[in-house]
C-alpha cells in the first residue's frame, strides 16, 4: 500500500471529515472509496467511448425498427 500526501483547502478537509464521520469510516477509507469510484467512472467512460467507435449505424437502425410504435403507459409519462 502506498502513502500519498496532499494539500487541500481547510473547507474541503472539513467536508471530507464530516462525510467520513457520517459514514462511520476513517478519512483515509473515505478518500480511498471516493478515488475508487472516480477512477471506475473514468474507465467506464473510456470503455464506452471505445465500444461506440465499433458500433454500426445499421445495427442500431435494426434495433430501433424492433421497438413497437405505441403510446407509453400512463405511469411512464410522469
Amino acid at each position: 500500500m502506498s502513502t500519498l500526501s496532499i494539500r487541500i483547502p481547510d473547507s474541503l478537509h472539513r467536508a471530507v471529515r464530516e462525510l467520513a464521520e457520517s459514514d462511520q469510516i476513517s478519512i483515509n477509507q473515505f478518500i480511498a472509496y471516493t478515488l475508487t469510484e472516480k477512477v471506475s467512472s473514468l474507465k467506464t467512460v473510456d470503455y464506452l467511448r471505445e465500444r461506440a467507435t465499433k458500433a454500426k449505424m445499421e445495427d442500431f437502425d435494426k434495433l430501433l425498427a424492433m421497438v413497437p410504435d405505441v403510446e407509453p403507459d400512463d405511469a411512464d409519462r410522469k
